[in-house]
């Protein structure tokens, strides 16, 4: 499968509030802005999923999601798998709360975002949750639970690879997010290189006395 790893060393920084995840000009953001609207109007749900696990949606699991929708949850379990096939672990329970882990972190990281750029985040992910432009642009035909990670994989390519500046800039807001999401955290350190913070750092700083 292809690699859609770029490694990260900490968590989304408050920085990326200030950055345009989707940069697709005027046309654009009108498409993206009027396939957002007839999303709402059709009863696309982009309410946060509240609190229930993303592992698994009847269990509740303590984590409290802000942005990220029952569908938008959907969306990253399919695409995961595929971006980081390389590097989750091969058990499948310990995959599943890999996953599960990473998706609660890009609805944090996302939570810390300006309007903007959730804004701008919340267009693409209902353009990929709504089903008529997942099958005319994403060219996936059937909803996220039941597309496989090879599946995935292929529509990964095909926005990494794609001429149309919105399709890929929206490969790279979709992959810089969760990257960070997944290599951000310390279990994965290790898997670009990262030795974790030095010993000092852990012993004087209050943030690893309260983790």
């Amino acid at each position: 499968m292809t690699d859609h790893i770029s490694h990260h060393h900490s968590g989304i920084q408050p920085e990326m509030n200030r950055r345009s995840f989707l940069k697709t000009g005027l046309g654009g953001t009108l498409f993206l802005a009027s396939v957002s609207m007839t999303a709402g109007l059709t009863g696309c749900a982009t309410a946060p999923a509240g609190r229930i696990s993303a592992v698994d949606t009847r269990t509740d699991a303590g984590y409290q999601f802000q942005f990220l929708s029952r569908d938008d949850i959907a969306l990253f379990e399919a695409l995961l798998p595929a971006m980081f096939a390389g590097a989750l672990l091969e058990e499948s329970n310990q995959q599943r709360f890999a996953i599960a882990g990473t998706i609660e972190r890009i609805d944090q990281g996302i939570a810390m975002f300006g309007p903007a750029n959730q804004q701008e985040l919340r267009k693409l992910f209902d353009l990929l949750n709504f089903a008529p432009t997942r099958i005319a642009l994403a060219r996936v035909w059937s909803d996220w639970p039941s597309v496989s990670t090879e599946g995935a994989d292929a529509f990964l390519n095909r926005w990494r690879n794609s001429r149309i500046g919105l399709l890929n800039n929206g490969y790279i807001a979709l992959t810089k997010i969760s990257n960070v999401a997944f290599y951000g955290h310390e279990t994965h350190w290790h898997l670009s290189g990262y030795p974790g913070p030095p010993p000092w750092a852990v012993d004087a700083l209050p943030q690893f006395q309260n983790a």
